[in-house]
């Protein structure tokens, strides 16, 4: 485990004690009450950043700036304010809906710091003017002495003076699933932190004093809660419904100052010409979109949770569907998190099951209950049935090895258990089957050579020695573990998930590219990505990554698909340099380190039973710790995007070839095309007609690779559909006025049909891809589109359509109308291929990504 934070004192570790000391400018006996005091002033209070806490009111403007909301929060005023008071109304209200429900789900935010304070030991024991005693955790300082035991959590990053068999438990920082033995030694490996202790990992056995080196934001778990205190950065799907907001926005405007222009400058009437703009300017206006995408949003959350995923920001359904690469850690997310025995060795190579037998005894009758004797107990659970404590010295952590005396009626045997090179050089002997044969300094550095190279395949060993046992049963000695006889070795591995390499090659096959980045050992972190179907011919470490910057890392990672001895800042700078190269960055992880990725990912997922920090930095928690269920959830995610697209890409043809057609009819014609209150109603009925997108089917292409809004794409789809629509528009302009001679009111009226069977009717067309009859619409949007459709033709009809300036048309105009419709419908159907067409899809590095569709 490394650090690079750039206050405070980084890789002291690599100091001695004295060094450290003088560094801090103090000694090795604990600071005076004054002194700290004093420091306490300079380096401020062992606590973390607050959060960067947004108000509901901020929060709320925040959303009421987007382009596209001021346009609805103008649209509907005008509305209201020109007579049209419901449809003004419904637009205020939606708006007000969607804003209010958005800032709703995504107040968690502030709950993140808060639980990183509550992670944290409240009461510290330090010493001061020469005696322990407890003070508040936030009054630590460095240069502190402080004093750790089983079962504490330790208060700030400290170098350790003296040990007695001490391990920590830091997982939730490192990744690492292994207890970590914690001494005073000064470590050769510069990653090697075996003599240092960090915030916020859990002290497991015995206990140790140390010296207090950095506090507060310096520590690494400082690190974790400044990344989570900086204010929220805006999504992809935020940013990109911002962009489409701007594009909304300048047509809006640019049509609506040109109409005006002309129609003053050809001596129409001013008010009228200026009440025909403000309706044009509402019917460009997608004033359902926030409905819409918040209704499909909120059912495909409701989908999700039903796929185990619990999702806290609405949004974040689209960013999962649109993500493109996802990094992992490994524990718990590729692995299972629990150690287990993976094979017993005997000393010649081959698995035997006496070694492990022997281990399970001396971990049932002086074990600690760590991970490993909990292993090995699971790996031979009848292996201790009928044997009795005689004796035993405790696991001595300065010569790595304990051991105990078991007896089984007239049967004692001395049992050693430890790390294979402590234990190798006690033995004299090795057993092979039946026979005892001498074991010298060439079957010593053979037995050497197999730890290490099970090492290489990411296997931790401990190694098994014996002899018999003479004399009265009593406490095991240090001279008595002499002349033994060498078992064999046990092998314990943190297995790959059975379901993360069918995972993994699921999310390949979606397009999404994995990479592993893991505070582990990157020998181990190599061997998983081998045994989860990932090319990892090289692992970039800790130390590599500290130093290349930003650029040269950006290069890296494209190539690079596992990482190990990371630090929580260096997993966040990878997500940073994937964003750069133009990626949709997912992050899984449940651990303390992994809460600065977790944030800057523009995807942070967590798990059930992860540390709450990690679950308050992410945007969805996973009920089941299974890669299977992100690939679900994208799914999912893609599902909901491709119907808000179906939105989008409808009113962005539809609205705008109608209101295109309107605007050249307003400034050609001697009168206007349609009443402004004959253009709400259309656009309020059109609406209406989509809101069983939400519930719409989507096809299996559309969900097979990353999505995101594309903006080009879009405007290609509007401006061949939008001018099609217009064309036919012209074309019932024509017939209208020199086939059937219509009167301004008959006009009115025949294109108002015409209009809205066209945009209706053409939703079944340009929802899919393919052909509509082998894509069929839902249920839902079929109701919804086939009833506003129904409304339409019959108002014209009713007593109600004469308080719209509506008349009942001839049947001859009728027909016409029909007949213009059919046309248009095969038409639309001809040109959608082209107008969908992506043409070459971008490259990014190993992979290519499509923006799908339905």
């Amino acid at each position: 485990m490394t650090t690079e934070t750039t206050f405070g004192l980084p890789r002291f570790w690599r100091l001695s004690p004295a060094q450290v000391g003088a560094s801090l400018g103090c000694d090795l006996k604990g600071l005076g009450e004054s002194d700290a005091q004093q420091r306490l002033q300079l380096y401020g209070r062992n606590a973390d950043s607050p959060s960067h806490v947004v108000g509901p009111l901020r929060a709320v403007l925040r959303r009421l700036l987007e382009p596209l909301s001021l346009i609805l929060l103008v649209a509907g005023i005008i509305s209201m304010v020109t007579g049209d008071v419901i449809g003004g109304a419904i637009i205020v209200l939606i708006l007000t809906l969607s804003i209010g429900l958005d800032t709703v789900q995504e107040g968690h935010a502030v709950k993140a710091a808060e639980e990183l304070r509550r992670s944290v030991a409240l009461k510290a024991e330090v010493k001061r003017d020469g005696a322990y005693g407890e003070i508040d955790v936030d009054l630590v300082v460095p240069g502190d002495i402080v004093r750790v035991r089983a079962g504490d959590i330790v208060p700030a990053d400290a170098l350790i003076l003296e040990s007695k068999a001490f391990t920590a438990g830091e997982a939730a920082l490192t990744g690492e699933p292994y207890p970590v033995t914690k001494q005073a030694d000064l470590p050769s490996d510069e990653n090697d932190t075996s003599n240092a202790l960090f915030r916020g990992s859990v002290a497991q056995t015995g206990e140790a004093v140390a010296l207090v080196v950095n506090t507060g934001p310096n520590t690494m778990f400082g690190a974790a809660a400044s990344a989570l205190a900086e204010a929220q950065v805006r999504t992809p799907f935020e940013r990109d419904l911002h962009e489409f907001g701007l594009v909304v926005a300048r047509l809006t405007l640019a049509l609506v100052v040109i109409v005006l222009a002309f129609r003053v400058v050809f001596g129409r009437d001013v008010l009228d010409s200026l009440l025909f703009s403000v309706a044009l300017a509402v019917g460009l206006t997608p004033e359902l979109l926030p409905m819409i995408t918040t209704v499909t949003l909120s059912r495909g959350a409701l989908r999700m949770a039903k796929r185990k995923v619990i999702v806290k920001r609405l949004a974040a359904i689209h960013d999962l569907g649109a993500m493109s690469v996802l990094c992992t850690d490994k524990t718990g997310t590729l692995t299972s998190a629990e150690i287990t025995l993976a094979r017993s060795i005997a000393a010649d190579g081959r698995d035997d099951p006496r070694a492990a037998e022997l281990g399970a005894i001396a971990a049932a009758l002086g074990g600690d209950r760590g991970s490993l004797d909990t292993a090995l107990l699971a790996g031979a659970d009848q292996a201790a049935a009928g044997w009795a404590l005689g004796g035993q010295q405790t696991f001595d952590f300065s010569r790595r090895l304990g051991s105990v005396l078991a007896i089984r009626g007239q049967e004692q045997i001395l049992i050693v258990k430890g790390a294979p090179e402590a234990v190798i050089e006690l033995c004299t002997q090795q057993r092979h089957g039946d026979v005892i044969a001498v074991l010298d300094a060439t079957g010593r550095a053979g037995m050497c050579e197999r730890v290490h190279a099970l090492a290489q395949e990411g296997l931790r060993t401990v190694a098994i020695a014996s002899r018999p046992w003479s004399g009265a049963p009593r406490d095991v000695e240090t001279n008595d573990e002499q002349d033994l006889t060498f078992e064999g070795l046990c092998a314990f591995a943190d297995p790959p998930k059975p379901t993360a390499a069918a995972a993994i090659a699921q999310l390949a096959r979606a397009g999404i590219a994995l990479k592993i980045l893991s505070g582990d050992d990157p020998v181990v972190v190599k061997r998983l990505a081998g045994l989860v179907g990932l090319k990892a011919d090289r692992v970039l470490s800790g130390s590599d990554i500290a130093q290349l910057g930003d650029e040269a890392l950006a290069v890296q990672v494209r190539s690079a698909d596992a990482f190990g001895r990371l630090a929580p800042d260096q997993k966040s700078r990878i997500v940073k340099a994937l964003q750069a190269s133009g990626e949709v960055v997912g992050f899984l992880g449940d651990g303390i380190n992994d809460a600065p990725a977790l944030k800057v990912a523009d995807i942070g997922l967590s798990v059930d039973g992860a540390t709450g920090v990690a679950q308050s930095a992410a945007d969805m928690i996973l009920l089941s710790s299974d890669l299977e269920v992100v690939a679900d959830g994208v799914e999912e995610g893609r599902r909901t995007f491709a119907n808000i697209l179906k939105y989008v890409r409808m009113g962005a043809s539809s609205n705008f070839g109608n209101m295109l057609s309107m605007a050249v009819a307003s400034i050609v014609l001697p009168f206007l095309p349609m009443l402004p209150t004959q253009i709400l109603l259309n656009n309020l009925l059109y609406d209406l007609s989509e809101l069983g997108i939400p519930f719409d089917r989507v096809s299996p292409q559309a969900t097979a690779r990353p999505q995101r809004w594309d903006m080009k794409r879009l405007l290609r789809f509007a401006g061949i559909m939008g001018p099609l629509s217009s064309l036919f528009d012209f074309l019932t302009f024509g017939a209208l006025l020199y086939l059937f001679h219509a009167t301004p009111d008959e006009f009115r009226t025949a294109w108002f049909l015409e209009s809205m069977a066209t945009q209706i009717l053409v939703i079944f067309i340009i929802r899919t891809n393919g052909r509509p009859w082998s894509n069929q619409a839902d249920p839902m949007l079929t109701a919804s589109s086939l009833t506003a459709l129904f409304a339409a033709l019959i108002v014209p009809f009713t007593p109600a359509g004469a308080w719209f300036g509506f008349v009942a048309p001839p049947v001859s105009v009728l027909a016409g109308i029909a007949v213009l419709v059919a046309a248009y419908l095969v038409s639309a159907e001809a040109l959608k291929s082209f107008a969908v067409r992506t043409g070459r899809p971008r490259r990014h590095h190993r992979h290519h990504r499509q923006h799908g569709h339905s």
